[in-house]
């Protein structure tokens, strides 16, 4: 399997620009406005939805128990709060197309 190089943000804008017919300048702003817009909102309602993508969640962990692999000693791993991004079912049945059923 050939290694494939990944979009940089640079042709991301550019792409953007083409699409939208407008300049680099303003495609880069709203790159940057929409990921400030995205921290703000998940910071405030837990939750921002990207249409068409998924949505990007914040969870609260639970405290647990843990082990630590190399001692095998029991440690208290505390609660903390995640951040997730789940994957709108449209998108991921275009990338990764579901199996048939015989």
């Amino acid at each position: 399997m050939a290694a494939t190089s990944r979009m940089t943000q640079t042709q991301l804008i550019r792409e953007i620009a083409e699409t939208a017919e407008v300049s680099n300048k303003i495609a880069k702003q709203f790159l940057v406005s929409l990921a400030e817009i995205a921290v703000r909102e998940t910071k405030k309602a837990g939750v921002f939805v990207f249409p068409g993508v998924g949505k990007l969640v914040r969870v609260a962990r639970k405290a647990r128990t843990g082990r630590n692999p190399a001692t095998g000693y029991t440690i208290k791993i505390p609660a903390k709060k995640v951040l997730k991004f789940r994957v709108a079912k449209a998108v991921k049945d275009a990338v990764v197309p579901p199996k048939k059923s015989k």
